[in-house]
């Protein structure tokens, strides 16, 4: 009996380039996969070498920054700036993503003044609930000076937000001053990646934004020295300034926590408010 084998297959030199590059970007595919899944956040653009715009953070004069500093009070407009699609992430449908849960404007004569725009985060998860217990604490304290007589005291709170590129960027100023007690002023910040639903600390801001870590922790270090050297010049000359703990922990990158991001700029913001009677502030832009 005759067996015919069939005849061997032939590859051309053409069907072999069109394989390998099928076979490349299915790698390229499992790599941008495990990436997204394990890290969370990637700029496409940059792995494939693409620089899709100039980036502005990092760049900017002396001046410009000077400008921003002095400006800082008028981002506060109680109101969310958003043109990306977060609708699905809305714990309730009829309200925006961050909206006004209290707003409140009364003055008593010799007792209060008070002006309070308190903001609410409409998601429902573990760490969404814990910054919003954590803003509620602003209006327990309008509560306390509702019930106060005599004392004098100016209390306003005022917040701005924002979304871009899936993340949600919260700020809130309060300003509290009680009789002839120093103002003090507390600002608290969230960052929120509402992609994959976490936490965005200031390392991760910092390579999302391509900034130098290295860079970043040398100018907090430079500028709070600057603040510092001020403040014992002042001190020299009778005047009761709140001082800085040039080694303390807070000024480490790992431990920063009030942070914002908004129209291609990220203000660091060291608040010493937030823990004593003081309304000092340490604001490094870049």
């Amino acid at each position: 009996m005759k067996v015919t084998l069939p005849e061997k297959v032939r590859v051309t030199k053409k069907e072999l380039i069109v394989y390998g590059i099928i076979i490349f970007i299915c790698i390229i595919c499992v790599i941008v996969a495990f990436y997204v899944q394990f890290y969370g956040r990637i700029d496409l653009g940059k792995l494939v070498g693409i620089n899709q715009s100039e980036n502005v953070f990092g760049t900017k004069s002396e001046e410009e920054i000077a400008g921003i500093k002095t400006n800082f009070e008028n981002i506060f407009d109680n109101n969310i700036t958003s043109s990306e699609d977060i609708e699905s992430k809305k714990a309730d449908k009829e309200k925006d993503i961050v909206y006004k849960k209290y707003e409140r404007k009364e003055t008593k004569l010799n007792s209060y003044d008070i002006e309070i725009h308190i903001p609410n985060i409409n998601i429902n998860n573990e760490i969404i609930n814990s910054y919003n217990n954590e803003i509620e604490d602003f209006y327990k304290k309008t509560e306390e000076i509702l019930k106060s007589e005599n004392r004098n005291i100016i209390y306003t709170v005022d917040y701005t937000a924002n979304i871009q590129n899936g993340i949600l960027s919260l700020i809130i100023k309060s300003s509290l001053k009680e009789g002839s007690n120093a103002q003090r002023e507390i600002i608290l910040a969230y960052n929120y990646d509402l992609r994959n639903n976490k936490e965005i600390t200031l390392k991760e801001m910092l390579k999302i934004l391509d900034l130098d870590e290295n860079v970043v922790q040398e100018k907090i270090k430079t500028e709070v020295s600057e603040e510092q050297k001020q403040v014992e010049e002042l001190k020299n000359l009778g005047y009761n300034i709140y001082s800085r703990d040039l080694n303390s922990e807070m000024y480490n990158i790992e431990n920063i926590k009030q942070f914002y991001v908004t129209n291609n700029t990220l203000y660091i913001i060291f608040a010493y408010g937030n823990d004593a009677n003081t309304s000092e502030m340490d604001l490094i832009v870049f």
